[in-house]
Formats: C-alpha cells, sequence, structure tokens
C-alpha cells in the first residue's frame, strides 16, 4: 500500500473519531437543555423544586438576578470550589464545564419563558405536573450522562470531595443534596420567615428522579446507541 493511501486512511479515521466526538458532545448539550426543562418544569408545579436547584431559586425569588444566573454564579462557584479542592488533579479539559453551566443556566430562563403559561390549580394538578417534569429531567440526565465526555458543575464538585474523602460518589451525592436543601431552607427562612421556593415536591424530585433515571437507562435503546457512538 502506497503512503499516500495509508495517510488518506489515517485522515479518515482522524476524522471519523473527531465526528463522533463532536455527535458526543451534541449530545451532551441536548441533555442539558432537556435538564434545564425539567427542572423549570418542576419549579413550575409550584410545589418546591429540585435539590440541586434549592439555592438558586431562593435567591432568585429573594433578590433581582433570574433563576438562571443565581444557577450560573452558583455552579461557577462549584467549577472554582474542583480547582482548589483537586489542584493538579484537576482536568483541564474539565473547564469546558463553563460552557456547560452558560447553555444549562440560560436555558432555565428559556424554559421558565417558555412554561409561563403554566400554573396548575389543586394538589392533583401539581403533581401530575412534578412527576411529568422529573420524567424530564430524568430523561435529561440519561441523556447528558451516556457519552461520557465532561461532568457539570453539581456532579463535578461531588466526585471532587468524594475523591478527597476516600467515600462512594452515592453517599456523597446524598449528602451534598442534604446539606444544599438545608441551607435553601436557612436562606428562605432569613430572606422571608418561611419556607418560600421549597417543599414536597423538593423531597419527591430528591427520591424519584434516580430510580426513574434507571429505569430509563435500562430500557430506552436511545441511550445504548448514544453510548456507542
Amino acid at each position: 500500500m502506497s503512503e499516500v493511501a495509508i495517510e488518506a486512511g489515517r485522515t479518515g479515521v482522524l476524522g471519523g473519531e473527531r465526528a463522533r466526538l463532536a455527535l458526543r458532545y451534541l449530545c451532551f448539550a441536548a441533555g442539558l437543555l432537556i435538564n434545564s426543562f425539567g427542572i423549570a418544569f418542576i419549579t413550575k408545579a409550584a410545589l418546591g423544586t429540585s435539590p440541586v436547584s434549592s439555592i438558586p431559586y431562593v435567591l432568585d425569588l429573594a433578590f433581582v438576578p433570574t433563576f438562571g444566573e443565581t444557577t450560573f454564579a452558583l455552579n461557577m462557584v462549584y467549577i472554582a470550589a474542583q480547582v482548589a479542592l483537586l489542584r493538579r488533579d484537576f482536568q483541564p479539559i474539565q473547564l469546558l464545564q463553563i460552557v456547560a453551566n452558560l447553555i444549562f443556566s440560560a436555558f432555565i430562563d428559556v424554559s421558565m419563558g417558555l412554561l409561563s403559561w403554566l400554573a396548575p390549580v389543586g394538589l392533583p394538578a401539581q403533581l401530575a405536573s412534578l412527576a411529568l417534569g422529573c420524567c424530564i429531567l430524568a430523561f435529561g440526565l440519561s441523556i447528558e450522562v451516556a457519552p461520557n465526555v465532561i461532568v457539570v458543575p453539581g456532579e463535578g464538585i461531588v466526585r471532587a470531595i468524594a475523591g478527597k474523602l476516600g467515600r462512594p460518589f452515592g453517599t456523597c451525592k446524598l449528602c451534598f443534596d442534604a446539606t444544599l436543601v438545608l441551607i435553601a431552607c436557612g436562606l428562605s427562612l432569613l430572606f422571608f420567615g418561611y419556607l418560600n421556593g421549597l417543599g414536597v415536591g423538593t423531597i419527591v424530585a430528591a427520591v424519584i428522579v434516580g430510580p426513574i433515571v434507571n429505569v430509563i437507562n435500562a430500557h430506552l435503546p436511545l441511550i445504548g446507541a448514544i453510548r456507542q457512538l
């Protein structure tokens, strides 16, 4: 085989790998957009937002910045904390979390605007909206994780903490989410004197989203196809 043919073959392989990598990042971005919509849907049920969004939502209710803007600010804190915790072990590729944060946070505001019409009346309608929002969020999480590229800031900080403490990721995730909700409760009581933006929906989202993700991962062929990219 001539050198030209060999070089052409190598170029074709590299081009294919780049195309697959680009497609994986595209799937990751799609997952972020779906996640944002799911969080907005949960929030619109008016039973409380998801645990990871509890602090930004309380801050949104108390101050001028939007839900998306407060989410972006807190996620930037998470990224800075990862750099501080991991130091030399922090992989530069994970700085793409900043881009992911921008997409995720911006679309939270877009989603809240798109769902401005949604105001379920009565507990059954609120619970139905909450359940649908949890399913949307779980689907987005499955799409986001399947490409196995970068992590989002909320997951990245938990991984950094788990690595430093030598504890299982799941245990650290549970403690981290619980801490976020407790801080959000404290802020809500400080700013409003009562729990505003938090409620049974926060607990429901914390409990059922994970199992729904497991069902989607096990039974939706799309997830397997994305993993094979």
